[in-house]
């Protein structure tokens, strides 16, 4: 469905990033990857996926929080590829405390890659997109953009953000064929959730697996993680005409979190 197309998948080295960067591979796109790790085993991801969908893949280590560095990746894309026409905000961080006790500089840094990257990414690519008339801008925000929790207020703020920022672009681009949506995700076992299972495990005297279901639980009622492949269907849906007239939602994928 995607043949000839150019996907730029931010965060894409591991977990959802990675887990949508596949599906939009394996309908034929060409993926550009961003994202931190050891460089040698990034090359063999992004070789790997190359060879096993067909298609032409290339990687870019800009620092998202850098809007510099964002605009030489995109810049980089369309050097490699002639343009960006699916592009997915997915890089993001992460941490918890208390508001007065939240360190100003992982606000910052929270605000600036969990929201602003996606500003800088958006501005660039709707030009080239806009010239084709047809381009898909793909965010992915957070159950946390359309609910709060406690000790998250960077992270809920920058979703939050995201879902609005969704909202506008959609807008911005009604009347042409390029579309904007965000996606929603609950729990999902990433890097970043594990370190939260772990964390709980060790101060609760449990198990991993008992942290696992305590954790689930408490928010989403399914009792099951959303995966990474359930995410990268719903973004290749948001990439195929049946969802043209799809525009400026937010699509929580949360096992019912937010219909609580």
């Amino acid at each position: 469905m995607l043949n000839g197309k150019t996907a730029l998948v931010t965060g894409s080295t591991s977990g959802i990033g990675l887990g949508i960067a596949r599906s939009l591979a394996e309908q034929g796109a060409n993926i550009v990857f961003n994202g931190f790790g050891d460089a040698q085993q990034i090359e063999k991801l992004y070789t790997d996926i190359g060879a096993e969908f067909g298609v032409q893949t290339a990687y870019h280590n800009a620092d998202m929080s850098k809007p510099d560095e964002i605009a030489a990746l995109m810049q980089y894309a369309s050097d490699k590829f002639g343009g960006v026409d699916i592009l997915v905000n997915n890089a993001g961080i992460q941490h918890v405390a208390a508001l007065e006790d939240f360190p100003t500089e992982r606000w910052d840094a929270i605000i600036a890659i969990n929201l602003s990257s996606a500003f800088h990414t958006t501005r660039l690519a709707l030009p080239g997109m806009k010239q084709k008339n047809w381009g898909r801008i793909i965010n992915l925000a957070s159950v946390h953009g359309l609910v709060g929790s406690s000790q998250k207020s960077a992270y809920v703020a920058a979703k939050h953000g995201l879902v609005g920022l969704t909202k506008v672009t959609a807008l911005e681009t009604a009347q042409t064929g390029v579309t904007c949506n965000a996606i929603c995700p609950g729990f999902v076992l990433t890097p970043l959730v594990q370190k939260q299972v772990d964390d709980r495990a060790a101060r609760e005297g449990i198990d991993n697996d008992a942290a696992r279901k305590a954790l689930l639980l408490e928010k989403q009622p399914s009792g099951e993680f959303v995966t990474p492949d359930e995410l990268g269907a719903l973004a290749v849906f948001f990439c195929s005409p049946a969802a043209n007239q799809v525009r400026g939602v937010a699509w929580n994928m949360d096992g019912g979190w937010a219909a609580q």
